[in-house]
């Protein structure tokens, strides 16, 4: 984990009200001239997330709704179950290994198979099913439909990362 700032529970609880049924922060006094109490605080990133600059530190939404919860910065990764990484509703957050956030991500933009961990392999013209967990990668061998390989992967996908798996 990266050095956290040493914002605390209580400095956060002083200048924004986490509301756990919408995920919304919101500022409890006026920061700047453009900036209100009340207002919704942050900005959506490229990446979807919404960021929150405090004391002129930039911080994620889901890391500062952890530590506004539970009191303390959580020591691993934060997982977002419905993959919208712009909402932070409690229920939707949990704490998870790097491995398990990348078992409940998006199938690639470059995926010809239509199915995560499925690719032609062109020398045999099989399909071929991988998945991958803690940097190690198990080949789960070589099949005649993309079908078949996805359930292959599927299968492994339950079995190695549990409530995490996305499979469709």
């Amino acid at each position: 984990m990266r050095a956290r700032s040493h914002l605390t529970q209580e400095q956060l609880r002083e200048i924004l009200h986490y509301d756990p049924e919408t995920g919304e922060f919101r500022w409890l006094q006026r920061m700047k001239n453009r900036i209100l109490a009340d207002d919704i605080a942050g900005w959506v990133s490229q990446l979807g997330y919404r960021r929150i600059t405090i004391s002129g530190r930039g911080y994620s939404a889901h890391h500062l709704a952890w530590l506004y919860m539970t009191g303390a910065w959580c020591g691993a990764t934060i997982d977002h179950r419905d993959r919208d990484p712009a909402n932070n509703r409690w229920n939707n957050l949990r704490r998870s290994t790097p491995s398990m956030n990348n078992a409940n991500r998006r199938r690639q933009r470059n995926n010809t198979s239509g199915f995560a961990g499925v690719y032609l392999e062109r020398e045999s013209g099989k399909w071929v099913a991988r998945v991958r967990k803690d940097g190690r990668t198990h080949h789960l061998g070589r099949f005649a439909t993309p079908q078949a390989a996805h359930e292959a992967y599927a299968a492994a996908a339950r079995e190695l990362f549990g409530e995490f798996a996305r499979v469709e």
